[in-house]
């Protein structure tokens, strides 16, 4: 992946230890029910599924649909890169502290057909102050299958009230169930 300096963790940048609460190895559930990229409730929505591996990485996927092509019979890029930002923003969610992302580079390697199920692999490659560094790869039809698309994001820890202030108040933090809304 050709990626730029700011999403590359300098030299000597620790990878952080999995925060005790962090689940392992169980599926995580939607941020709440109308999520476009993991609400089971969203008619067009990605619908993707995660699972935390290790407390530093997530294993995710979802199956490409009609509703989310650009050209015909192709996903659109903005889709992928949509499953690319949720899978990576599981992994921050992981280490219990509010974080938006900052920037997203995406890398498209090879055209996705409708119908394809994107096997998705993120980590957090690293934390210095408020950045989390962290990387993802897509894989089609197959854990093993060939790539498709790479990512790389730097994530900004943000205080719990830019959530108050922008968004539901909750933000998925707390890891209660606000109403089915929330991550638990």
């Amino acid at each position: 992946m050709n990626r730029s300096h700011l999403t590359v963790p300098p030299a000597g940048t620790p990878v952080p230890r999995p925060h005790p609460d962090a689940p392992l190895g169980e599926p995580l559930g939607p941020h709440y029910e109308q999520c476009f990229g993991c609400g089971p409730g969203h008619p067009t929505g990605l619908h993707l599924e995660a699972v935390s591996d290790d407390g530093l990485g997530v294993s995710a996927k979802f199956t490409v649909g009609d509703v989310h092509q650009g050209a015909a019979g192709l996903a659109h890029g903005g889709v992928l890169a949509t499953a690319m930002d949720e899978a990576l923003g599981m992994v921050v969610w992981l280490l219990r502290k509010p974080y938006v992302t900052g920037r997203l580079e995406t890398d498209y390697v090879l055209p996705v057909p409708v119908g394809t199920t994107l096997y998705i692999r993120t980590r957090c490659t690293g934390v210095v102050g408020r950045k989390a560094y962290l990387e993802a790869e897509a894989r089609m039809d197959a854990l093993d299958g060939p790539v498709a698309v790479r990512a790389a994001a730097l994530f900004v820890e943000v205080p719990v009230a830019h959530f108050e202030v922008h968004g539901d108040g909750v933000g998925g933090m707390e890891g209660t169930d606000v109403g089915g809304r929330v991550n638990p």
